[in-house]
């Protein structure tokens, strides 16, 4: 779905570490070309704020919908550095990290809090989190979600004499939807045992604890009709655009794009798997005070709703949807008349055993 999504595992595991700490002393090797040195070094005063998000396409839509008008409206001068876990969770070891505000995967934040990372939220100074009515399960002691990108089914809507896909059985179903499969790589994101459960007929609210075994069978019985494990965001179009898949696990908003370019393609989100992004306080942070601001600007229901029109992202603000038009509303996997159909991925059970399930996960891949 977006670039913060194409970078998520190789965030996770820290990738690009060694390059990336090499660029510490300043952030002009991390996408922004300024240097840390004009932000204040006292906590909450000063001018500026540096966030960290994953850059690309999303970063240039953060800048459009969140960092400008913070600027306009406060006057607090927005810093951007893209940079990977292991170089900015070493900056905060040492007491230095070069930003203060951070937006990752609420799983990273997971990670940093085990690492002790992350300054405590005091929520009275996050205002917005009321006013938005942000989801109970985003809201933690470290972290805040503020959107969510999901995984679920597309397909060809030419591939099956007019039969639409309703479920993850029929993702399986290969008699009566005919044609190859594409799943996900763990170099793409987590493996999608839910997936091959719900096929089986588990439901969404009984998911987790994952029974890996019975997870690894159902996926066996599909394994001759997956053509490709994809690994980055754009593949699954790509095969379905040249027919060479009928149906591809997705990130939701991979298709539309494709849609306008008159490909046909749908998304069923019917058991769609979301994981949320949020924001953060490095620990240690030069300008909490200002990082405090904009992420209360950042989780406003009109700033999450904003956002959308610059970018396909899935506000955490239910709010947000209310704000937006009914075309953007209808193409947002967050909507109200979708949000049932989906579930959250449990990242504490991810945290405890995605190293096992990966290990195993390419055993059974190749075979």
């Amino acid at each position: 779905m977006s670039d913060a999504q194409i970078g998520r595992r190789a965030l996770l595991r820290g990738a690009g570490g060694i390059a990336a700490v090499a660029a510490l002393p300043s952030l002009a090797a991390c996408g922004t070309g300024t240097s840390r040195t004009s932000a204040s070094g006292g906590k909450g005063a000063g001018k500026t704020v540096v966030v960290r998000d994953s850059g690309g396409s999303y970063g240039a839509a953060l800048q459009k919908a969140i960092y400008t008008p913070f600027t306009q409206e406060t006057g607090i001068q927005v810093k951007v550095l893209n940079l990977d876990d292991a170089p900015l969770l070493a900056q905060i070891k040492q007491g230095r990290p070069q930003c203060d505000l951070i937006n990752n995967s609420m799983m990273s934040h997971l990670k940093y809090v085990k690492q002790d990372a992350l300054e405590a939220l005091d929520l009275d100074r996050v205002k917005s989190v009321k006013s938005a009515k942000i989801p109970e399960a985003q809201i933690t002691e470290h972290a805040i979600g503020h959107a969510f990108y999901g995984q679920c089914i597309a397909y060809r809507t030419d591939a099956f004499g007019g039969k639409k896909p309703e479920s993850w059985a029929d993702f399986w179903d290969t008699k009566a939807f005919q044609g190859a499969r594409a799943m996900v790589h763990p170099d793409g994101d987590l493996p999608e045992l839910e997936f091959a459960l719900l096929a089986d007929g588990v439901p969404m609210d009984k998911l987790y604890p994952l029974d890996v075994d019975r997870a690894f069978k159902v996926l066996t019985r599909l394994r001759s009709n997956i053509k490709k494990f994809w690994d980055s965001g754009p593949l699954p179009g790509v095969l379905l655009s040249r027919e060479e898949v009928t149906m591809s696990t997705v990130w939701d908003g991979r298709l539309a794009d494709l849609q306008k370019q008159g490909v046909p393609v749908e998304r069923q989100l019917n058991g769609m798997r979301r994981q949320f992004s949020g924001y953060a306080i490095a620990k240690g942070a030069a300008n909490v005070d200002n990082a405090y601001k904009l992420m209360d600007f950042s989780l406003r229901a009109e700033s999450q709703a904003n956002l959308v029109k610059f970018f396909p992202s899935n506000p955490s603000s239910p709010v947000a949807y209310t704000k937006l038009s009914e075309e953007e509303r209808n193409a947002s996997a967050g909507a109200p008349k979708y949000y049932d159909k989906g579930f959250d991925a449990d990242i504490d059970w991810w945290l405890k055993n995605e190293s096992a399930i990966t290990k195993r996960w390419l055993e059974w891949a190749r075979g």
